[in-house]
C-alpha cells in the first residue's frame, strides 16, 4: 500500500495476506493484498485480482448474514480495501466442517478418533458428510501455526468466557448454515471454513472475511453421491488445489523445505482459479478493477471522512 500514513492512522499491522491500518475513533482500514499463503508461509509471487476477489466475496457475504449477527463492515471504498469497526478479537478461529476433509481426513485416515475435543463417528471415508455440522476451533497465531483446541481448553484458559463460547457457536452454527443455503443455490457444498470473531463493549461482532476461497472450501454438488460412491476425488473450489500443488512438490512448510518455482502459468492458473470461484459463489461475473496505490489510498481517504 501507499507508504503514506493515512489521516489519524496511530498503527498497522501486515498480516499473511491482509494489512491492517489502526485509525483514531476505532476504526480499521483492512487491505486484502494479492499475496498467497499456504502451510502458514507467505508464497513468493504474488496472484493478480486475488485481494479483490476476496474483498468482494467478503463483503456480500458478510451483506447476507446481517440477520444472523453484527459484523464489522461499515464499507468497501476500493476493489481490495474494507473500512470497519475496530474490535477486541478472540484469539481463536472457529472453524467450521460439514464434511471430512483436509486437516480432519488426515488426523482421521491416521486412526485419530477425535479432533479439537469433538468425538468423530466410525466408519466415514474420505468427503463424507458429517451428521450434523461440528466445531474444531484453533487458537490464533500471530507467528507460526495455528494449533487445535478444545472448547474445555478455550474457556479453561480464558480465550472466552463460557457465556461467549455459547454465543460463537451459536453464530459459527448459523453462518455456517446460511453459508450452505446461498452455496446450494449456486450448486455448491460448503464444506469447511473458519469464523473470527471480537467484541465492541459486550456485543459480540464477526470480523475478517467469511466464505472466501481463502477461509473455506467448495464442493461442486452436480456429481457429488456419484464421485463419493465410485470413491473418487471430489471436484472442488478452494486454494485446497495450491496446498496440493505444494505437497506434491516436497512442500509443507516445514524447516528445510523450499518453496517450488511458481511459473506464470501456475501463476495464471491460480488466478482464474480464484476468479472462477468468485463467480461461482457470488452468481454473477467478476470484474477485474486495476487501481494504483495512490489511486486506493485516495479512496480510502475520502471514506474516512466520513467516519
Amino acid at each position: 500500500m501507499n507508504s503514506t500514513p493515512f489521516p489519524k492512522q496511530i498503527a498497522e499491522y501486515h498480516g499473511k495476506v491482509r494489512d491492517v491500518y489502526y485509525i483514531e475513533n476505532e476504526i480499521l482500514v483492512m487491505i486484502a493484498s494479492d499475496r498467497i499463503s499456504a502451510f502458514d508461509v507467505i508464497l513468493p509471487r504474488p496472484i493478480p485480482y486475488k485481494g479483490q476477489v476476496l474483498n468482494q466475496i467478503a463483503a456480500y457475504m458478510l451483506q447476507k448474514t446481517t440477520d444472523i449477527c453484527p459484523n464489522w463492515l461499515l464499507e468497501t471504498p476500493a476493489p481490495n480495501a474494507a473500512l470497519g469497526k475496530k474490535c477486541t478479537p478472540f484469539k481463536i478461529e472457529m472453524v467450521v466442517r460439514g464434511n471430512l476433509v483436509g486437516h480432519a481426513w488426515r488426523t482421521y485416515n491416521a486412526g485419530g478418533r477425535t479432533l479439537c475435543g469433538v468425538t468423530l463417528p466410525e466408519g466415514m471415508a474420505e468427503n463424507d458428510f458429517f451428521p450434523t455440522p461440528i466445531i474444531t476451533p484453533s487458537t490464533k497465531a500471530s507467528e507460526g501455526h495455528d494449533e487445535d483446541i478444545s472448547k474445555q481448553e478455550i474457556i479453561s484458559q480464558g480465550l472466552a468466557s463460557a457465556e461467549d463460547w455459547a454465543v460463537l457457536e451459536k453464530y459459527a452454527l448459523a453462518l455456517f448454515a446460511r453459508g450452505k443455503e446461498i452455496a446450494a443455490k449456486q450448486g455448491l457444498i460448503l464444506v469447511d471454513t473458519k469464523y473470527e470473531f471480537g467484541k465492541i463493549g459486550d456485543t459480540i461482532y464477526l470480523m475478517d472475511e467469511i466464505h472466501t476461497p481463502d477461509s473455506s472450501r467448495y464442493f461442486y454438488a452436480d456429481g457429488f453421491e456419484e464421485r463419493q460412491t465410485k470413491k473418487e476425488k471430489q471436484k472442488q473450489l478452494s486454494k485446497e488445489f495450491v496446498r496440493e500443488w505444494l505437497i506434491e512438490n516436497n512442500f509443507m512448510g516445514k524447516e528445510g523445505q523450499t518453496v517450488p518455482t511458481m511459473t506464470d502459468e501456475w501463476i495464471d492458473t491460480i488466478s482464474k482459479r480464484y476468479i472462477e470461484l468468485f463467480e461461482k459463489v457470488i452468481g454473477a461475473p467478476f470484474k477485474p478493477e486495476v487501481k494504483s496505490n495512490q489511486e486506493t489510498y485516495q479512496l480510502i481517504c475520502d471514506s474516512l471522512g466520513k467516519y
